[in-house]
């Protein structure tokens, strides 16, 4: 399993999930087998928005992930990564525990965000 997280600093693990998907200035990627975090690694999301376009989605993309955590999420975004079958799910508070709790299928989805006026657009 590899979970991409969307941070809103570079702390890795200690990092706070960042509530905006296309707003996270970071992304971790953890790779886990087995219920347990084999290793972690911080990357810099440059695809940050300004207010359109699901360039994020294609960036965490590259990181071959099966499974993305963040604190809000846009439809459009949703949708890309259905359509790459990635699960999705939501998630406020450290990284660390939003991995822990994944690990043990107690996360639940996430509902699209209508934050800044986007109405669920992509990125939030």
């Amino acid at each position: 399993m590899k979970i991409g997280i969307t941070l809103s600093d570079d702390q890795g693990l200690k990092s706070e999930v960042c509530a905006h998907f296309g707003q996270c200035s970071h992304f971790l990627i953890v790779e886990a087998e087995n219920g347990k975090i084999q290793n972690s690694k911080v990357v810099p999301n440059d695809a940050q928005h300004g207010g359109g376009g699901c360039q994020a989605v294609g960036e965490i993309l590259k990181h071959k992930i099966t499974h993305v955590i963040a604190g809000g999420m846009g439809m459009n975004a949703q949708n890309k990564f259905a359509d790459a079958g990635v699960s999705i799910f939501g998630y406020s508070g450290k990284a660390e525990e939003a991995v822990k709790a994944l690990l043990t299928s107690s996360l639940g989805g996430i509902e699209p965000c209508k934050d800044h006026g986007h109405d669920g657009e992509c990125g939030h």
